[in-house]
């Protein structure tokens, strides 16, 4: 990705009704139109039995795709334009740091070169954590996060009989392989059967 990941910025925000909502995509239809939209395990929280909504747009453009990336706020987006300027980091990438952990608490962790927290996100490695640190450790001071309510994930949601299906789902999309991720969530599920799918996940990134 270019280094000024500003330039992506194309489409400024979509709001709509909710048309479709899984953990790793949202499907705002706006005008007639369908947009999907990749977003963060707090994002879809937040999104959930929400009727409609507003998300900030970051569009990737590749050879093989178009794609968006949607966020509750600025300052949530401009965080995920800062991770993906650093070496190493992909979308995909900045969207698994995202969604293991909040806005604010993410900010905490590369301003005071917390790199274990990091490195304990899968694919970060000790020397893109550190690059991470270094490239950034200045320039997230300067995002203002104030008036953003981190997601609890402590807080069950409405569950379902899809919940393991959803949480394999998302797994998956996110770069982790079907087998691991099914025999993760089944033993997640089974010491916790009433647990909701964003907390199967978060679990899970852990455990995997």
């Amino acid at each position: 990705m270019h280094p000024n990941c500003e330039k992506y910025i194309m489409i400024e925000y979509i709001t709509g009704k909710i048309a479709e909502l899984e953990p790793t995509k949202v499907i705002i239809e706006t005008a007639g139109i369908g947009y999907e939209i990749n977003i963060s395990l707090p994002t879809f929280t937040n999104l959930n039995g929400k009727t409609e909504s507003k998300l900030y747009i970051t569009e990737i453009i590749r050879e093989d795709a178009h794609l968006l990336f949607g966020f509750l706020s600025k300052a949530e987006r401009a965080l995920f334009l800062l991770l993906t300027t650093v070496s190493g980091v992909g979308a995909n990438t900045a969207r698994i740091i995202m969604s293991s952990f909040g806005a604010s608490e993410l900010r905490q962790i590369i301003a005071t070169g917390n790199t274990a927290a990091i490195t304990g996100v899968k694919g970060i490695g000790a020397k893109t954590a550190q690059r991470i640190v270094v490239d950034l450790k200045d320039k997230v001071l300067k995002i203002d996060i104030n008036g953003i309510d981190d997601i609890n994930l402590d807080n069950a949601a409405q569950i379902d009989n899809s919940v393991k299906q959803e949480a394999i789902a998302a797994l998956t999309t996110l770069g982790y392989s079907a087998a691991a991720s099914t025999k993760v969530v089944d033993k997640i599920m089974q010491s916790t059967p009433d647990i909701s799918v964003d907390q199967v996940i978060r679990q899970a990134f852990k455990m995997l």
